[in-house]
């Protein structure tokens, strides 16, 4: 990979394709498309329950509209981009974290904001997102197309242990119970084959129902799965009063935690009360000099953590962030502070977070393989347009794929722009009455299913899966194995079809190849990472061994 770096600095094509792509996006409407979805993205991202694989999948419907694919992905990517960074600010602010890879920030962003210090705690997030952001899009810059031209020496029997590796990771590290995670997963798979089997010609799972001999698109599953069952949970919240307990902290205040709070804040010089009356109108700044100094190492070390982990088949945001937060208070010369509001703790894994955003799209634009829910849906969208991302994509379609890797370079610097100075929007979007948002949520999702061929009957397919979502979130199923098992089931079962004709049935085509062992290999390492810390403390003698758990959702 080192090579490859030092070949991608050196590559004339490499640079002639970038400008092009800066050449594309650098127009107004494409700048406009950016501004909009770094904007959206940022909106939603604030919103607890909302997140971008919700926001892409309620646009989905939206894309068919575009002529052109490339300002839906401008778009999209966008989105992806400001719902990795507005999570944060509902992790310090509200201490709800929007998503599953916010969970880490929460820990100390709150802690900071309870001590009158959520604009410190804001702004590093922010120029640690747009620091690590712009370490991970280069380096998704220079990786991509080698990765791609190494993946074109896979074969059918690779693709199947890919997926796998994406199925063993999801599957275990997002849920509490790997059972439950393999439920989720099994329900996505059958969802996936409803409809004629292309090589036998026969129904699959379609009761009679005409419509759904084409099977189930996925738009209408994401849509079900994401809007409608995350919209009918917070109704259920709502109506049992388990919603209304959110109290959110002003960033400019100069501190609402408790008087015990602030007292400890005080007492051990990081509480806006420590620097007396007089300094009052300086108390509460968005980053000192002292925090610079404590912040720059971790946005480095966690851009070097999640990039890896993102570009990972295995990887996801979860991973990484925990990891560098971890790294974080190992290293720490403040141990003290972690649990009361380290700074450290906060710049380290939302730099690791948006880092892996980037390294997400590694696997996803060269192979196909999304690594999250929101990547999983981003495949859906390439899938509208006919297009199957892979290693043939920087061939056939290498002005999107340049396009887009340009524009997250712009959608990075407009993050950073926009952040911040509109702090205050973001504050009063998180006063939203949840009926209303989400009832607005329902009525877009209905729209847009039916807007897809006017049938009311895939309104209704929505509407079933929407109610099987609701009653996972309600029992702890994860969702997201739910998403890959629809878009990644059948790539799995084409791809291992052509292994077995190509090797005329011989199941032995499955670990023939090293690649395919190693493969094969990480899946199980996967399956099993969850367990490791039980493992070991068990070869140890201990028995306070727990399962790891990133989140129960993207």
């Amino acid at each position: 990979m080192d090579l490859a770096l030092l070949h991608g600095l050196t590559d004339p094509v490499l640079a002639a394709n970038l400008l092009d792509g800066f050449g594309n996006v650098l127009t107004v409407q494409n700048l406009l498309l950016a501004a909009a979805g770094v904007t959206l993205g940022t909106l939603v991202g604030v919103l607890p329950g909302i997140g971008p694989a919700l926001t892409i999948a309620l646009l989905l419907p939206l894309t068919f509209n575009f002529s052109d694919p490339t300002g839906a992905f401008i778009l999209f990517a966008g989105i992806y981009a400001g719902g990795m960074y507005g999570g944060s600010t509902t992790s310090i602010l509200l201490n709800t974290p929007g998503e599953s890879s916010s969970v880490a920030t929460a820990i100390e962003g709150h802690q900071m904001a309870r001590r009158g210090r959520a604009r410190a705690a804001l702004a590093t997030a922010a120029i640690g997102s747009f620091v690590a952001g712009t370490i991970g899009i280069v380096l998704l810059t220079l990786v991509a197309r080698p990765v791609a031209d190494l993946a074109v020496k896979f074969r059918p029997e690779d693709y199947f242990a890919l997926a796998l590796i994406a199925f063993a990771s999801v599957t275990t590290l997002v849920a509490r119970s790997m059972i439950r995670g393999l439920i989720s997963l099994a329900l996505g798979i059958l969802i996936g084959v409803v409809g004629i089997d292309q090589l036998t010609g026969q129904s699959r799972l379609t009761f009679g129902v005409d419509q759904l001999g084409n099977g189930v698109d996925i738009v209408i599953v994401a849509v079900g799965l994401f809007a409608v069952g995350e919209a009918l949970h917070m109704a259920a919240k709502l109506r049992s009063g388990g919603a209304d307990e959110e109290e959110i902290i002003d960033p400019g205040a100069d501190g609402q935690a408790g008087d015990g709070d602030a007292r400890d804040a005080a007492d051990d010089g990081t509480g806006p009360s420590a620097r007396g009356r007089a300094g009052r109108r300086r108390r509460n700044p968005w980053m000192t000099r002292q925090d610079v100094r404590r912040s720059w190492k971790p946005w480095l070390r966690g851009a070097a953590i999640g990039f890896p982990f993102g570009a990972l088949p295995a990887g996801g945001a979860e991973v990484p962030t925990f990891l560098s937060y971890a790294t974080e208070k190992r290293l720490t010369k403040h141990p003290d502070e972690f649990g009361k509001g380290a700074i450290e703790g906060v710049a380290g894994p939302e730099a690791a977070n948006n880092a892996s955003f980037s390294g997400t799209l590694v696997p996803l634009l060269t192979l196909g393989i999304p690594t999250s829910a929101t990547a999983a849906i981003m495949l859906a969208a390439f899938q509208i347009f006919n297009l199957q991302p892979g290693p043939e994509l920087f061939d056939t379609n290498s002005d999107l794929v340049w396009t887009l890797i340009a524009s997250l370079y712009v959608g990075n610097v407009l993050l950073l722009l926009l952040n911040l100075p509109l702090i205050r929007v973001w504050v009063k979007v998180l006063e939203v009455p949840r009926p209303l948002l989400y009832a607005g949520i329902l009525a877009f999702a209905t729209l847009g299913v039916y807007s897809l061929s006017g049938s009311t009957v895939e309104v209704l397919v929505m509407y079933v899966i929407g109610v099987l979502g609701f009653f996972m979130r309600r029992y702890d199923f994860p969702v997201a194995p739910v998403i890959l098992g629809v878009i990644l089931g059948p790539v799995m079962e084409v791809q291992g079809r052509r292994a077995l004709v190509g090797s005329g049935g011989d199941l032995s085509v499955f670990v023939s190849r090293p690649l395919t062992i190693v493969l094969l290999l990480v899946a199980v390492v996967a399956l099993l990472m969850p367990y490791l810390p039980a493992i070991v403390a068990r070869l140890r003698g201990r028995r306070d061994g727990r399962k790891l758990v990133f989140g129960e959702e993207d």
